[in-house]
């Protein structure tokens, strides 16, 4: 690791099942790039990759292998010359690696996915190998990754060379809009403080991190200030005292007292942390059955887009 960039983590599937002792998911904050990575790689949907925030990650590589850079427009660049993404490339030992920072104005995402073929092989815990800084817990040192790092993996200098077509790769942008499963303490919003949150604009704040996305725009009030701590689910969109919502992510706090108005779609929070500070965000209510229909819908789509490969 000569440069380790912003925010770099290594990060697998999630840690699943592991609540009940005060652990949280973790994982990669957007899921579609990160499988999409490791599916061109011919990696398992699991496997450990970087996700890398806002660029500026330098590396050497220390054996021959594959390696495959997704999501967020952060320019690739292998000795220097200027890589595409989304596309799988090989490298030699001594290569040097760089995820660029995103050119500044650019309203093409924020966080990247380097993966490498096989995988870094990373020791597990609790289950997984992904880092929750947190709760100093997974990657190498329960840590973001640190100038001198060395990420284990396999050679691999053999292997298919694939790309995703161009018109099939996600496009971010600096809006969102989420789709929203009301929970069952909706009722304590009243019809006015409903209609306000879904017909409001929010921006992203400056406070904003794998935690949870914090937004700024009309306060939103409840009837209740406060209730036990219960378990938290992903992309549960919590009201506070000051009445902007706050909608939780991977890294969130496995129980919590706020109001919850209800959870948007994880299809949508993949797009949501794409954002940076200053884009807009809007909120729109869906039943739970269309909510389940579009993951399923999204689930086969990302199994079965055509991969194209190529040779050098």
């Amino acid at each position: 690791m000569v440069q380790p960039g912003l925010m770099s983590l290594l990060q697998d599937g999630g840690r699943y099942g592991q609540q009940r002792i005060g652990l949280t998911t973790g994982g990669p904050l957007d899921p579609e790039a990160f499988a999409l990575c490791n599916r061109l790689l011919g990696n398992d949907a699991t496997a450990t990759a970087v996700e890398v925030s806002f660029g500026g990650l330098v590396l050497t590589a220390t054996v021959d292998t594959r390696i495959c850079v997704t999501g967020a427009a952060l320019p690739l660049r292998i000795n220097g010359k200027e890589q595409a993404r989304w596309c799988v490339h090989r490298v030699g030992a001594g290569d040097e690696i760089a995820v660029d920072f995103l050119t500044a104005g650019t309203a093409a995402g924020c966080r990247a996915y380097l993966g490498v073929a096989g995988g870094f092989s990373v020791a597990p815990q609790f289950g997984s190998s992904s880092t929750v800084v947190r709760e100093h817990i997974g990657g190498l040192k329960g840590e973001k990754l640190q100038p001198g790092d060395t990420l284990p993996c396999a050679a691999s200098s053999g292997g298919p060379l694939r790309r995703l077509p161009e018109a099939l790769r996600p496009v971010y942008g600096n809006s969102v809009v989420l789709r929203v499963i009301p929970g069952y303490q909706q009722a304590h919003f009243s019809p006015l403080q409903q209609r306000r949150f879904y017909s409001s604009e929010y921006t992203v704040s400056e406070r904003c991190d794998r935690m949870g996305y914090r937004l700024e725009g009309t306060a939103i009030a409840c009837d209740i200030e406060g209730i036990l701590s219960e378990g938290i689910c992903f992309g549960a969109i919590q009201i506070p005292a000051d009445g902007q919502p706050i909608v939780l992510l991977n890294d969130r706090q496995t129980i919590g007292g706020y109001p919850k108005i209800g959870a948007a779609l994880s299809l949508d929070v993949a797009r949501l942390v794409q954002l940076t500070p200053g884009a807009t965000v809007r909120f729109e209510a869906v039943s739970r059955d269309a909510a389940h229909n579009a993951l399923h819908l999204a689930a086969h789509r990302l199994r079965t887009l055509p991969l194209a490969e190529f040779s050098l």
